[in-house]
């Protein structure tokens, strides 16, 4: 899961270098906290969080699999 936001998150941004996901595992819940560029944040974001939307959905999606549920937070 961390890999994939971060590999998402490099490809939005334009200082990829700054990104960073810090990965804390519960037992139900895994939070990934995503930290970039202050000057990032608003193509992280998107349009009314859409962006955001897009990358929760999608890492939602797989951490289904395992019967688990993954919040995104983003930090700048």
């Amino acid at each position: 899961m961390k890999k994939i936001a971060e590999i998402i998150a490099r490809a939005i941004v334009d200082e990829p270098d700054v990104v960073a996901v810090i990965e804390v595992v519960g037992v139900n819940t895994t939070i990934l906290e995503l930290k970039v560029a202050k000057a990032d944040m608003g193509k992280i974001i998107g349009k009314q969080g859409r962006t955001a939307a897009a990358m929760r959905t999608i890492l939602n999606g797989i951490s289904a699999k395992g019967k688990k549920h993954t919040v995104l937070e983003i930090i700048g």
